[in-house]
C-alpha cells in the first residue's frame, strides 16, 4: 500500500512552469488499497487535514472497516436516494417491521431533499465518508442556523443508510455510529396528570370531546392509534379495547408502530362510561372510525389540541396534548402497582427497555423506599427466626 499528500494547483499557476506559487486550491490525500485495487482520494483546504484523514483510511483499512466499493461509485446523495426509494416501494424495511412508516419516509426525503443534496458530503463516495465528515456536516446546519432538534432529523437517514449497509453486509464501517448528536429535547420529566387532575380536566371539555380524551388518559393509546381506533374494536363484553392499526395524515389507515403495537388495552370502568355515551349519541358502529369527523375520516389533533386548550384556558387548568395524556396512563399503571411487563404491552413497546426509559423514573424504587423495604423484609424475616435457632 502506497499513500501520498500533493498540493493541488489553480488553472494558470505558475508552478506548472516550474515556478514557486502561493496556490490555494488545497491538498489531496490519497491511499492506495489492495482490496479496492485503487487509490482513495479527498481533496482538502489544509495539509493537515489532509494527513488526518490518510491516517484514519490507513488504520480502518488494516483493521478491514473499508470495504471494496469498485462496484458501487455512488456517492452518498445518489446512494440515500435509492435507499428511500426501496423504503417507500417496501423493499427496504426497518429490523424487525415490514415497512417503514409514511411519516419517516416523508421526512426523509425532505431532509435528503434540503439538507443533504446541497451539502459537500452528499459528493463523497459511501466507502469514502468517515465520522469526521459527519460530525462536520452538523456543525455546519447548526452554524446555518438549524434547531437541534432539525438537525438530528437531518442527520436521521443518514445513520438508517449506513445501519442498513452494515446489516447488507456492504460495508463493515459505520461512519455515522458513535456521534454525539443534539436532540433539542427537554431533560425535564414529562408533565403527567394526577387521577383527580385527569378526571377535571375531561369533565372540563365538551361533551363531543370528553371520549377521546378520556381513551387518550385512560387507555393511553398514541394519537394515530386513537384517529384509527374503529367502533368494532371497542369489545365492552370483555371490557378490552383492541388496537390493531395506527394512522398517518396523508396515507390514511397503517399497521401499527411495531409488532407490539397490535395490542389489546384494558377497558377500565371509567372510561367504558364514556365510550359507552359515546356510541349510543354518535351511531358508530362497525369500521365506523370511533372519533372520527365522519365515520371514515379521522380527526386533526390540531383541531382537537386547540378545543382542548382553550376550554381548559377557561377553566384555568394545566394544558395537555394527546401524547401527555398517554405518559398520565402509564402513571396510573405504575401507582395501581402494574408490573413492568404489563405496562409494556399496555403501552405497545416492543422492548421492555423502552419502558424502562421512558417510564423507570416513576417505577419504585428510590434510594429510601428500597432501603426501608428491605429494612422490613429483614427485619421480619429475623423475627419469625426459631429463638432456638437464632441462639445456636
Amino acid at each position: 500500500m502506497s499513500e501520498g499528500i500533493r498540493r493541488l494547483h489553480s488553472t494558470g499557476c505558475p508552478a506548472k512552469a516550474g515556478k514557486r506559487c502561493n496556490c490555494k486550491a488545497g491538498f489531496e490525500a490519497a491511499v492506495w488499497s489492495d482490496r479496492d485495487g485503487r487509490k482513495i482520494r479527498k481533496t482538502f483546504a489544509c495539509k493537515a487535514a489532509a494527513r488526518s484523514w490518510r491516517a484514519d483510511v490507513k488504520r480502518s483499512l488494516d483493521r478491514g472497516e473499508l470495504r471494496p466499493t469498485t462496484h458501487d461509485g455512488r456517492t452518498l446523495g445518489d446512494a440515500l436516494r435509492t435507499f428511500i426509494e426501496g423504503m417507500r416501494a417496501g423493499t427496504i424495511h426497518p429490523k424487525g417491521r415490514e415497512r417503514y412508516k409514511p411519516n419517516t419516509i416523508r421526512s426523509y426525503e425532505r431532509a435528503a431533499r434540503l439538507h443533504i443534496a446541497r451539502a459537500p458530503v452528499a459528493r463523497l463516495r459511501v466507502g469514502e465518508v468517515r465520522r469526521a465528515d459527519l460530525k462536520g456536516f452538523a456543525r455546519e446546519l447548526l452554524a446555518a442556523g438549524c434547531s437541534a432538534r432539525s438537525v438530528s432529523n437531518t442527520m436521521n437517514p443518514i445513520q438508517a443508510f449506513y445501519r442498513h449497509a452494515i446489516e447488507e453486509d456492504h460495508l463493515t464501517y459505520n461512519p455515522s455510529e458513535g456521534i454525539d448528536l443534539p436532540t433539542g429535547q427537554s431533560k425535564r420529566a414529562k408533565r403527567i396528570a394526577t387521577p383527580s387532575e385527569a378526571a377535571t380536566a375531561i369533565e372540563a371539555l365538551a361533551v363531543e370531546d370528553r371520549p377521546l380524551w378520556a381513551t387518550a388518559f385512560y387507555a393511553g393509546l398514541r394519537r394515530g392509534e386513537l384517529q384509527a381506533l374503529r367502533a368494532r374494536d371497542i369489545d365492552l363484553g370483555a371490557s378490552l379495547i383492541h388496537v390493531e392499526r395506527g394512522w398517518d395524515q396523508v396515507e390514511g389507515v397503517i399497521d401499527p408502530k411495531t409488532h407490539a403495537g397490535r395490542r389489546r388495552v384494558p377497558l377500565l370502568a371509567i372510561l367504558r362510561d364514556y365510550l359507552d355515551e359515546h356510541l349510543i349519541r354518535t351511531g358508530r358502529r362497525g369500521d365506523d372510525l370511533l372519533f372520527g369527523r365522519t365515520p371514515s375520516q379521522a380527526f386533526y389533533a390540531s383541531t382537537v389540541n386547540g378545543r382542548a386548550r382553550r376550554a381548559w384556558e377557561a377553566a384555568s387548568l394545566r394544558q395537555f396534548h394527546l401524547h401527555l395524556a398517554r405518559h398520565t396512563f402509564a402513571s396510573l399503571l405504575i401507582d395501581a402497582g402494574a408490573n413492568p411487563k404489563a405496562i409494556q404491552e399496555f403501552m405497545g413497546h416492543s422492548k421492555i427497555q423502552t419502558t424502562y426509559d421512558v417510564y423507570g423514573h416513576l417505577l419504585p424504587g428510590s434510594h429510601d423506599e428500597v432501603r426501608q423495604r428491605m429494612d422490613a423484609y429483614l427485619l421480619g424475616a429475623a423475627e419469625d427466626t426459631d429463638p432456638a435457632e437464632r441462639a445456636a
